[in-house]
């Protein structure tokens, strides 16, 4: 079978960068600007020119330039419009060699799923130097370099999935970044439309499956936050292919639900999604069609999406022009499942009224399950 992540062609490579023959990067001395970062920019006595013309950066290394911008991105992630090209320019006089673009790539990954939270901003920074960086070696350009360090850890799902707890929570961080990944890079048809990755719905479709097929606690809170996470957008994707894959996932999750091993706070998570995929995943029918709607032609274009509420209580959506950077805070802030850590043990203390022991006895708990299950088939016929 074909693998989920082929290399794309080339057409047309992209330039070589233009200081591709340069002397090596000269690095210069970082100094700080507002707010304490330090500046990208060259010291000026330096006036960024050094050794034969080549530009002074004021980094000692790529790694270090890549780590220190990343880590403000993290501490301050409104700032990314104003200083995602500056890193970018840079970057293009730095990224002059194969091996260097592997680095960049390597440095993104590991970033993007060692710190909690940073995988949305990650993919943002991932799509946008896939249309500006103008190294391409014969290897592949950006895009076809981490698609393919993608394909590493995919290779391993299976393997992984059953791995001790530490190796499971790295695959977990490489499942919610690819999800990033479906929903943040853009590709370019050959018309000059944009559309989504495809090549990541049979990845992420089968990284589920390696989830589902290993149900311990830890996987299944993976898939759930996952699927929150791509739920929608993958269904409506497979719905236009006329495919009915969510409707296959939905009935390995019940079966979970019913026969796995795992703890009743988990099962209660995955009863929770089946009935928020069966609401739409939370979204407003309405009368125009989804190929029609638009928000110049409907009014009510962004009631199918789901409305949420920043800490000053003050709600927003996908109408909003910082909707990305709102959502971004939201999950900074409340996280996917707060009261719930890696491995599915209730952190709240406390714990619902309604589902603890010596309220609800095994008898009704099984009955209500069964309930939730049952009330789902009946609103798929």
């Amino acid at each position: 079978p074909a693998q989920p992540f082929p290399t794309e062609p080339l057409r047309g490579r992209a330039r070589q960068a233009t200081l591709k023959g340069c002397c090596p990067m000269v690095p210069g001395r970082a100094r700080k600007g507002p707010g304490g970062h330090t500046t990208l920019a060259p010291t000026p006595k330096d006036n960024g020119v050094e050794h034969n013309g080549c530009p002074t950066l004021p980094y000692a290394s790529l790694a270090e330039y890549v780590q220190d911008f990343l880590n403000h991105l993290t501490e301050q992630p409104g700032t990314f419009e104003n200083e995602i090209s500056q890193f970018t320019e840079l970057l293009n006089s730095w990224v002059v060699t194969e091996e260097t673009l592997k680095e960049l790539v390597e440095l993104l990954y590991q970033q993007a799923t060692a710190l909690p939270n940073f995988s949305y901003m990650a993919a943002r920074v991932c799509n946008y130097l896939s249309h500006h960086l103008t190294m391409s070696p014969q290897s592949g350009n950006f895009r076809q370099l981490l698609l393919q360090r993608c394909q590493t850890e995919y290779d391993k799902r299976e393997k992984a999935a059953k791995a001790d707890d530490s190796a499971r929570k790295q695959f977990h961080a490489f499942i919610l970044f690819l999800g990033e990944l479906y929903l943040n890079l853009d590709i370019k048809g050959a018309r000059g439309q944009t559309t989504r990755a495809e090549i990541l719905q049979g990845a992420l479709r089968d990284l589920l499956t390696a989830l589902f097929s290993n149900p311990v606690d830890s996987n299944l809170i993976c898939a759930v936050k996952l699927l929150k996470l791509t739920g929608s957008v993958l269904e409506d994707a497979w719905k236009e292919k006329g495919k009915n894959y969510m409707e296959q996932i939905i009935e390995r999750m019940e079966n979970v639900v019913l026969d796995a091993n795992c703890s009743r706070d988990v099962k209660q998570m995955l009863l929770k999604l089946v009935e928020l995929r069966s609401s739409n995943w939370g979204r407003v029918h309405t009368a125009s069609t989804h190929s029609d709607a638009t928000p110049e032609n409907d009014p009510n274009y962004f009631m199918n999406e789901p409305t949420f509420y920043t800490s000053d209580g003050v709600p927003f959506t996908a109408a909003d022009p910082d909707y990305q950077e709102k959502y971004q805070e939201l999950l900074d802030r409340e996280d996917f499942f707060p009261e719930f850590d890696e491995n599915g043990t209730d952190l709240s203390g406390g714990g619902d009224p309604y589902l603890d022991d010596d309220e609800m006895d095994p008898e009704i708990e099984e009955a209500y399950e069964k309930f939730c299950l049952e009330s789902e088939r009946k609103q798929k016929q």
